[in-house]
């Protein structure tokens, strides 16, 4: 999930192996005392990160909740200037990068989502609410005779078409993340081409 080129901080490297863990063999599959080994350290060694399993779950499905609704908001400030197709672009290009460099998290949320406490799944969906409505803005300006509910239906058809990532295939199994990230790429825009006819 970090975005840094430093090393990754150990309650990352937790979180990065708890989610890969729980995405290969679910929530409940999965002990603390595998997510320690997965990172070199004892089970109870966790507790001094993670009050548990439930706590490293909310923060891997609201964080990168939060940090998808992050993203797109500086893509969007970055934009000053571009045209609209070119915005699109990027939000396009950064859920590609999450789609694809985070396909454990895509599975968790998946599966996992119902497991959370309400409050955090609430804020899960708070901020993906907030996340596709920047999205909606930014396709009706592309497309502006697209009605709102035409652009957020075309905005969750694209999500589902970039996150099923996870269905295909082991990571090697892909031609090659270029590849692949420029196939989604024109697969996005053509649903967006198509909901704009």
């Amino acid at each position: 999930m970090a975005t840094r080129t430093d090393a990754p901080t150990r309650r990352e490297q937790i979180l990065k192996e708890a989610a890969r863990l729980f995405a290969e063999r679910g929530f409940h599959g999965v002990g603390v005392d595998e997510i320690g080994a997965a990172v070199g350290i004892s089970g109870p060694g966790l507790y001094r990160h993670f009050a548990g399993k439930d706590a490293m779950l909310a923060e891997l499905l609201v964080g990168i909740s939060e940090q998808l609704l992050r993203g797109a908001k500086r893509r969007l400030a970055e934009a000053d200037g571009s045209s609209a197709a070119d915005v699109l672009d990027s939000l396009i290009e950064g859920h590609i990068d999450f789609a694809l460099d985070d396909r454990p998290l895509i599975t968790l949320h998946d599966r996992e989502l119902d497991r959370l406490r309400d409050s955090d799944r609430k804020l899960v969906r708070q901020l993906q609410r907030q996340y596709v409505e920047l999205w909606v803005g930014v396709v009706r300006e592309v497309y502006p005779g697209v009605a709102e509910p035409t652009a957020r239906s075309a905005v969750h058809s694209v999500f589902g078409l970039l996150n099923s990532t996870p269905h295909l295939g082991r990571p090697g199994a892909l031609p090659g993340r270029a590849v692949t990230a420029e196939l989604l790429h024109r697969m996005a825009r053509g649903a967006f081409g198509a909901a704009g006819e």
